[in-house]
């Protein structure tokens, strides 16, 4: 859902910050230590959800932790008229972290976990009978230098 309004104000980037941070905090924590009313945080939380800025309250999971300490990019080459179909068969791949549709040489840009090297040749083979992948090209990733944010960014739009 696109946000209904852009930017965010200072007090919204404070309790985006906490709640980013202390993420097991409560409502009236998050207002103590903003120095605001609870119903305050509340309603900015509230606010941002319904406009799309806040997508999700879940916990942030570690492949690693989980088992599957290896990731790969992998760009698919696709057939176009098969993107839909294989968009729909990439969701079953338990080990598929993120897809998306790109421009350049590749067609499917896929985020992959996997417990050692061969278990993500086994994924990105898994990919490859999927009827309209054509091929693909995969790198695999050493280490993490900037993990997936996004708080920055909204930070900057100031």
């Amino acid at each position: 859902m696109p946000a209904r309004r852009r930017g965010l104000d200072d007090l919204d980037l404070r309790v985006l910050r906490l709640v980013a941070d202390r993420p097991r905090s409560g409502l009236l924590e998050i207002a103590r230590l903003l120095g605001v009313a609870r119903g305050t945080v509340q309603a900015r939380l509230d606010r941002m959800a319904a406009d799309g800025v806040i997508t999700d309250y879940g916990p942030n999971l570690s492949p690693a932790a989980l088992g599957y300490p290896v990731q790969a990019f992998t760009t698919l080459e696709v057939e176009q008229a098969a993107r839909e179909h294989i968009s729909r068969t990439l969701e079953s791949i338990p080990e598929l972290l993120e897809a998306c549709i790109v421009t350049g040489p590749g067609d499917v840009w896929c985020r992959v976990a996997g417990r050692d090297n061969e278990h993500v040749q086994r994924v990105i083979d898994r990919m490859l009978t999927i009827p309209g992948v054509r091929r693909s090209t995969t790198v695999i990733a050493l280490s993490t230098v900037v993990p997936h944010r996004v708080l920055p960014l909204a930070a900057a739009d100031r």
